[in-house]
């Protein structure tokens, strides 16, 4: 198995790591507790603490590059691409995705804090974008 495989594994498991710790955490706490219902929980409404809701778009931008980075990992493994540089890029791309979430999750949304979550997603968007053309370089 090549490291673009692996890393969307971790990927795909730090996704799930971030819905079960948390939302799922701060959802069932409060059902156990009788602070809420199973039913209570409605997606087309914001529900929950200010962490909560982090907690939430932190999943959902797991949610939403998950599936392009997928496209790239397949790309690598249909024509059979294997570099040090798609190697190295997976790896950037996992460590400010798991960043990007910390920080999203772990403080509250000041500029400064925003500025770091923007400067990690971005990490992530040319990292995908690089190795987009590492591929496509990489074609007979």
């Amino acid at each position: 198995m090549n490291m673009p495989t692996l890393v969307l594994l971790a990927f795909a498991g730090w996704t799930l790591l971030i819905l079960f710790g948390t939302v799922g955490v701060y959802r069932w706490s409060r059902i156990l507790t009788g602070r809420a219902t199973v039913s209570e929980w409605q997606a087309n409404k914001p529900q929950g603490s200010d962490g909560y809701q982090r907690a939430i778009a932190a999943h959902r931008n797991c949610i939403e590059n998950l599936p392009v980075y997928t496209a790239l990992v397949v790309a690598t493994a249909v024509f059979q691409v294997e570099s040090t540089t798609l190697n190295v890029l997976s790896l950037v791309l996992l460590g400010a995705r798991m960043a990007q979430s910390l920080v999203h999750i772990g403080f509250e949304q000041t500029e400064k804090v925003a500025t770091w979550r923007f400067a990690f997603f971005f990490t992530q968007i040319v990292t995908m974008i690089w190795m987009g053309i590492e591929i496509v370089r990489s074609l007979p």
